[in-house]
């Protein structure tokens, strides 16, 4: 069998022609973008494959076997020989595939015993008749013949994978939905949110997990150190007091406050572990971010070819500004729900917001955009001040903007936890393998990344916002404790940083229902959903990102 080989292209990974027999667009995801998902299905696969051992009648296990003439590399499970000839066998925790009553190898598996039978020829020099694949869950071992046919099979699936690697366009999702719900990626490639913006009357299956995976581990008091012991992060406070340690696997990002340090076992440690670890000042501001970065290439040029598109940003910038001003226009509506008095008294806040509404979609470019936008602003920040309850001391409460330095209390909360936020949402565009330097909507200045002030957009109203305003109401602040104030800016103190921290942690940690999508997830999976949709408005599924309304 002849498969021309290009001499720079990678060999492909037989298991990599498992998933292209099994969905294209999996392939692509997990071979070109090189995005991986490891599962509860996938944790069990690797435990089965480490549990097989050699047995008394001379299979060899975990053979590797590689051949550059055909371009492919992969780990065969185990190696028999039988009657002169070596037969290859993979093992498989689930059942067969039924024809009638005849077991028969599922397309996906087949095809993988097939690449392995070519490369033991290739290795061994002899002809292999056939490979096995035992399916464990029925003990029920299924026969593929290594013929013309097979090898066909395999020539033509390496021409197709060979293909994909080429382009930079991701297959559609798979026509056949049941593929979907057993699939590790359908949190990335997000199937169901496509076909239910096609279908808008569709019950999409929830596919997209509810909650996040570990908890985000904070430090924040100046001169912490963060060292590593095996599989532990050691927290070692500079008072002497004892370390506290924290097991990788329950962690989902660093976050470093101020004068910390981390050393490099641990940054080690986190990468290894795909643990992003993010720096803050010691006033929330974010400023640098380590985090895995393979396989983002084919994301980002998409990216960067959708964004220099004038066209595409004005829509994108559109979408976001209506979401925001329509959930700021709805928070201050909601505060005054039921009183008349207070209705009235918030009404001239809310005509600029109106006013906004109805001229964003005739916005000739982004500039008159941004201006409409802040038009919006200043009225909503002024009907914040109307939400605070009469009982919130003068000294915490709103009276104008001020960002750097923040000139009073009520800016030093809503800096901090905005601070908070821009991190988050730093996290959701790296975990959707985004450049968060090339945003639509933001210009760029400064070190601020113009994609993550975009998105953030969406959040601030919903994320802190809501829980800042509550959280004054319940007089949960102290001014004088809370507070380093100096004659020309206004700083949380360490107690004041640890409870906005807990507040903005504990409210990404909520569920709310997704108005578009109809189910419910965690705030910091809806960050997580809403970069990925963001991704799917340059990647031929248009029409997902900034639907979200607060309700």
């Amino acid at each position: 069998m002849t498969l021309p080989m290009v001499d720079h292209a990678p060999p492909l990974r037989v298991m990599s022609l498992h998933a292209l027999a099994y969905c294209q667009r999996l392939f692509y995801l997990e071979e070109v973008e090189e995005i991986r998902v490891a599962s509860a299905a996938v944790y069990a696969g690797r435990e089965l494959h480490a549990s097989l051992e050699a047995d008394e009648e001379g299979e060899r296990t975990q053979l590797e076997l590689a051949d550059s003439g055909l371009g492919l590399v992969g780990k065969v499970d185990a190696l028999r020989r039988r009657d002169g000839s070596f037969l290859p066998y993979e093992h498989k925790r689930g059942r067969a595939r039924r024809d009638g009553k005849t077991a028969m190898a599922w397309p996906s598996d087949r095809l993988q015993v097939i690449a392995y039978a070519v490369l033991i020829e290739s290795a061994t020099g002899q002809a292999i008749p056939e490979g096995r694949i035992r399916y464990h869950a029925e003990n029920v071992t299924v026969r593929v013949p290594i013929d013309a046919n097979a090898r066909a099979d395999l020539e033509e699936a390496v021409a197709t994978a060979r293909r994909l690697r080429e382009t930079t366009e991701r297959p559609p999702v798979a026509e056949n939905e049941r593929l979907c719900v057993r699939c590790s990626l359908a949190p990335v490639c997000l199937p169901e949110e496509v076909r239910q913006a096609d279908d808008p009357e569709r019950e999409p299956t929830r596919l997209f997990p509810p909650d996040r995976d570990g908890t985000s581990l904070h430090v924040v008091l100046p001169g912490t150190s963060v060292g590593r012991s095996g599989e532990t992060l050691v927290v070692k406070p500079p008072d002497g007091a004892p370390p506290t340690k924290h097991a990788i696997r329950e962690i989902d990002s660093l976050l470093v406050h101020g004068y910390c340090q981390v050393t490099t076992q641990a940054l080690n440690l986190c990468v290894d572990r795909e643990i992003p670890v993010h720096w803050l000042t010691t006033s929330g501001r974010h400023t640098a971010s380590l985090t895995a970065s393979a396989g983002q290439v084919q994301r980002r040029l998409r990216q960067y070819r959708a964004l220099a598109d004038e066209a595409t940003c004005l829509r994108l910038a559109k979408s976001l500004a209506r979401a925001k001003i329509e959930s700021q226009h709805r928070y201050l509506l909601r505060g005054s729900r039921g009183d008349e008095q207070a209705r009235d008294a918030m009404l001239p806040n809310l005509i600029p917001l109106r006013s906004a509404l109805a001229s964003l979609e005739s916005a000739p470019n982004r500039d008159s955009l941004r201006g409409f936008e802040g038009s919006a602003a200043v009225g909503y920040f002024r009907g914040l001040d109307r939400l605070l309850s009469p009982t919130v001391p003068e000294l915490l409460r709103y009276s104008t903007r001020s960002r750097r330095p923040p000139l009073d209390r009520f800016n030093a909360l809503l800096g901090f936890g905005y601070g908070l936020l821009h991190t988050a949402v730093m996290r959701a565009i790296l975990t959707a393998g985004l450049e968060p330097s090339l945003g639509f909507f933001h210009t760029p200045r400064s070190a601020a990344y113009p994609l993550v002030l975009d998105l953030m957009e969406l959040f601030r109203v919903p994320l802190w916002d809501m829980v800042l305003i509550g959280s004054l109401n319940r007089n949960q602040w102290d001014p004088d404790a809370d507070f380093i104030v100096t004659k020309g800016k206004t700083w949380l103190s360490d107690t004041g940083r640890r409870k906005t921290i807990q507040l903005f942690e504990d409210r990404l940690d909520e569920t709310w229902k997704h108005p578009v999508i109809g189910y419910s997830l965690s705030y910091v999976r809806t960050l997580e959903l809403e970069a990925r949709l963001l991704e799917k408005e340059w990647s031929g599924e248009p029409g997902l990102f900034a639907r979200m309304r607060l309700r």
